[in-house]
């Protein structure tokens, strides 16, 4: 059955403009975005078959070009449609950070984090830059590894704090095939990177594993950080 012979109060989007984003399924919401769906199959069933596919949103937001466009239905337009909508919701959350104390929002941090670095098939360590008000200055990927494993030298990161007159900085790398849990060269990293920082007058608030699915996990919240 065509979406437009549903129930009005049904359809996705006068269920949205009725009663907020909130009410909707990841299958409804992605539905809107994909707009149409194919022979023989609503667009609703067209975002149930895709999340179906990948598994997760997570994983079909993160998937290629050519893995997406594969699927019936889709192409490198709707790759480049999704891809878009990504980023402007990492600038918006990016936004939200540079305006006010990160604190003010502990789960925006979290969601540009995951937006951020979540889909990534590859370790890299993220490096936020923090003024005097705990407002972003920039964050900056600054290592980057393999599958497993990247190489981080503090150094580097105390230079980068330096040259950017960080006043602290929150620090977050990715798993991308594993946990959230740290392991111990997590902790030994933390240890090192914030007694490196503090030698210097610069803080670490915090350092984030971000899973390739679920939760982050923070330092802080676990008393893993000590300044």
């Amino acid at each position: 059955m065509a979406i437009t012979d549903w129930p009005e109060a049904e359809r996705p989007r006068e269920k949205l403009l009725s009663r907020g984003s909130d009410a909707l399924s990841d299958a409804e919401l992605l539905a809107l975005f994909l707009r149409v769906g194919v022979k023989g199959r609503s667009a609703v069933d067209l975002a149930r078959d895709l999340i179906a596919h990948f598994g997760t949103l997570t994983r079909l937001c993160a998937a290629g070009a050519e893995e997406f466009s594969a699927i019936p239905g889709m192409g490198l337009a709707k790759y480049a449609q999704l891809q878009a909508v990504m980023e402007l919701a990492r600038r918006a959350l990016n936004e939200r950070l540079s305006e006010r104390d990160i604190f003010d929002s502990p789960s925006a941090v979290r969601e540009w984090l995951q937006l951020r670095l979540g889909h990534l098939p590859h370790e890299t360590f993220c490096v936020l830059l923090l003024d005097a008000r705990h407002t972003l200055i920039e964050a900056v990927d600054l290592f980057r590894g393999t599958l497993t494993q990247t190489s981080v030298y503090p150094r580097e990161v105390v230079k980068l704090a330096l040259s950017r007159n960080a006043a602290s900085v929150i620090l977050a790398h990715n798993h991308p095939s594993g946990s959230a849990e740290p392991s111990t060269a997590d902790q030994v990293l933390t240890r090192t990177l914030t007694e490196a920082l503090g030698l210097v007058d610069v803080r670490v608030l915090d350092h984030f594993i971000i899973p390739a699915h679920g939760r982050p996990y923070s330092f802080a919240e676990h008393g893993l950080l000590r300044n």
